[in-house]
């Protein structure tokens, strides 16, 4: 799985410290077609209204160890069935004109080839001419025809689940392709026309030494990649990784080891010309990801498929709805099959958690919350509403601010979450 999966997880999890209600799923979407309808008639397009489109498939030919992300192995299911359920449930949105779309998982690169283009060419007829459009891949499971496919489709970024280049963490982490596949793949992706390419990294792997993770990004830079989402291994509840630990049978990296894993990254990448633009993400400047940037300038964005999210913060001085679809692909078939919205839980979000929410999302940012656009959008002074925060961190040398924006210092970034959670309400 690479960068976002289910609306802003790996690269940009939403913080668990903001409370959110349920509410009704039919609101929800009678307020997304309001939205949509009011733009139309003042014939304006704000930049904050701009869709993003998210689309989950939610297969693997086998499950990483470490991944709590739902899926189901590729072998157990129907893909035909499934992409026609994803098309069936994509023809019910009403939104058209998407910003940026991004096809992940799972791995949709195990569907089928003729499945995943049929998927790959309803998206594209969804999004604006110049809409950025990413598909995730393994690396061991594309071909030269596979990636001329996606490219002749429309597809114009790829983002490579590489995960490490140690033959032995791969086996570990279960990813089920070798290092020799990641270079073929990334060869493979500028023969067939991209220009725009990223890899997944983790860190931290048990085991793991200094020397092995700067191997790793050495070998990623050496393939002149545009973009690399690297991120800390953790131990999600439900995974083989869990439960080894649990047993005994694997432990977790110690925080000082990490922490250095961590800072070796940022330098290593950004002496590369990969600069850090959000806490896990490096980018080539002009090739940052446009679709996470989305996710945390906190703009609204539809998700289609089992487990899949959508934010319907159309205006964040209104709050909004986030809409989660069930994590089952038989109850997700069945019910786009049989007419029905995919079966969801809906949360209302109110106008102070909407405001939060852009607070925290926007301080994973390195350029941190843009003053006048924060007060632009939500109407207040971030300065004001989070005046005890910003001043103590400020104190500590944990908090920049300028007459533009305030973000977080470099040595507050392997401490982020928990600076984070004291934006997350609002006194």
């Amino acid at each position: 799985m690479a960068e976002l999966a289910t609306g802003p997880t790996k690269s940009g999890r939403r913080a668990s410290c903001v409370k959110r209600e349920a509410d009704s799923r039919s609101a929800s979407w009678r307020a997304l077609a309001r939205g949509q309808a009011s733009d139309e008639r003042q014939g304006t397009r704000d930049d904050s209204l701009s869709f993003g489109l998210y689309v989950h498939v939610p297969v693997c030919r086998s499950k990483c160890r470490y991944c709590g992300f739902y899926s189901l192995p590729a072998d157990r299911v129907d893909a035909p069935r499934l992409v026609d359920g994803l098309l069936l449930e994509l023809d019910r949105c009403e939104r058209t004109g998407f910003c940026t779309a991004y096809i992940g998982g799972g791995s949709p690169s195990s569907l089928p080839v003729n499945d995943l283009l049929r998927l790959v060419q309803q998206v594209r007829r969804r999004c604006l001419p110049a809409a950025e459009f990413t598909v995730e891949c393994n690396p061991g499971q594309v071909d030269a025809g596979f990636l001329e496919g996606l490219r002749t489709a429309g597809v114009n970024r790829l983002s490579f689940g590489a995960q490490s280049f140690l033959a032995r963490e791969l086996e570990l982490l279960g990813r089920g392709h070798s290092v020799e596949q990641i270079g073929a793949a990334v060869t493979a992706a500028r023969r067939a026309g991209f220009e725009n390419v990223g890899l997944d990294l983790i860190f931290a792997i048990p085991g793991s030494s200094p020397a092995d993770w700067q191997a790793s990004l050495d070998a990623a830079v050496a393939l002149n990649i545009e973009h690399v989402s690297a991120y800390s291994l953790s131990f999600e509840p439900g995974t083989v990784f869990e439960a080894w630990r649990r047993a005994g049978r694997l432990a977790a990296v110690d925080e000082e080891l990490d922490r250095a894993m961590y800072e070796w990254t940022i330098d290593r990448l950004e002496r590369a010309g990969l600069r850090q633009y959000e806490i896990s993400n490096f980018a080539r400047p002009g090739f940052e990801c446009r679709h996470n940037l989305g996710y945390w300038a906190n703009r609204p964005y539809v998700g289609i498929g089992p487990a899949a999210a959508s934010c319907l913060t159309l205006d964040i001085r209104e709050g909004g709805r986030r809409i989660t679809n069930d994590a089952d692909i038989e109850r997700y078939l069945a019910a786009v099959e049989s007419g029905r919205p995919a079966p969801a839980q809906t949360q209302v979000v109110s106008p102070d958690d909407a405001v939060c929410e852009t607070a925290v999302l926007n301080l994973r940012r390195r350029g941190g919350i843009d003053l006048a656009e924060f007060r632009r959008r939500t109407g207040l002074d971030p300065m004001r509403i989070f005046a005890d925060p910003i001043e103590r961190y400020r104190a500590m040398g944990l908090m920049e601010v300028t007459d533009r924006a305030v973000r977080l210092a470099g040595r507050a970034l392997p401490v982020a979450d928990t600076i984070l959670c004291d934006f997350s309400a609002l006194d």
